[in-house]
């Protein structure tokens, strides 16, 4: 078996070995005009070899689709997708990759608690509004103006903290920088916080050889993100929550879909 390696893709070249009367023939192979040929010493005919071309080529979300040249794989969940160049100054690609990541992290957080808090609420273990609601709704051990002043300060600071992280990476990770809990937090990268606080159960530590990792919460965080615009405009046409919406689909599968859903809300 010959094993030739080329850029993009790989050729294999397989010689079995045969005998003819108890004598071994042994075969060679050459390369005429970009053909294979074997040749047996004892006739010296000429015999294709058998070739096996195996491609390699990197997956792209589009089959056959050249990637751009500023995405050339190396980010994590990178299948060359950027329609409209956004990208292409390489300042501006670093941060939407941070923005992208803090939007997927949110969306499987928010995603995950309107599933629980729906089911908690139409199973009836807790009174709970839907979820498009929730906001409206008042609390007793504080004002509405409260929560949102601390809201605002809590956000705000988390957010400085990680922009300045991003501008100069391992900034805020510096002693005396975060009231002495650097070492509970202890940044990995920009985008990438550990620590026993955010990393209790020391996934990825090693940060520079976790790209299966990173693929992994990317592609869970795109998926979120795809469910989260489904949620929001299934209330838009339902005014339920997607419990709801899942209980009257399973009640009725084939009569009660999206198709016929959207059909009647128009008409």
């Amino acid at each position: 078996m010959e094993i030739a390696v080329g850029r993009g893709f790989q050729v294999v070249t397989l010689l079995p070995s045969s005998s003819i009367h108890g004598k071994s023939i042994r075969k060679t192979c050459v390369t005429v005009k970009g053909i294979n040929w074997s040749s047996a010493r004892t006739g010296h005919s000429l015999t294709p070899c058998i070739t096996v071309v195996q491609a390699q080529r990197r997956p792209t979300w589009l089959p056959g689709l050249d990637p751009p040249p500023h995405l050339d794989g190396t980010l994590a969940g990178d299948f060359g997708f950027d329609p409209l160049g956004l990208g292409e100054d390489p300042e501006s690609l670093r941060w939407y990759v941070q923005a992208e990541l803090v939007h997927a992290r949110f969306a499987m957080a928010g995603v995950a608690g309107i599933l629980l808090t729906d089911l908690l609420r139409v199973t009836g273990i807790r009174d709970l509004p839907v979820w498009y609601e929730a906001g409206a709704t008042k609390f007793n051990f504080a004002s509405t103006t409260t929560l949102l002043i601390i809201q605002l300060l809590l956000m705000g600071f988390v957010e400085t903290k990680r922009y300045m992280d991003f501008l100069d990476p391992g900034s805020q990770a510096k002693p005396g920088s975060f009231f002495g809990l650097e070492a509970a937090l202890e940044g990995l990268e920009p985008g990438y916080p550990g620590g026993p606080l955010l990393n209790p159960l020391g996934i990825a530590k090693d940060i520079k050889n976790a790209e299966d990792w990173k693929l992994k919460e990317i592609k869970n965080g795109r998926l979120a993100m795809v469910a989260m615009l489904g949620i929001f405009v299934q209330a838009s046409v339902t005014h339920v929550g997607p419990i709801d919406n899942l209980i009257e689909h399973l009640s009725n599968p084939w009569h009660k879909t999206i198709l016929q859903t959207i059909a009647a809300s128009s008409s």
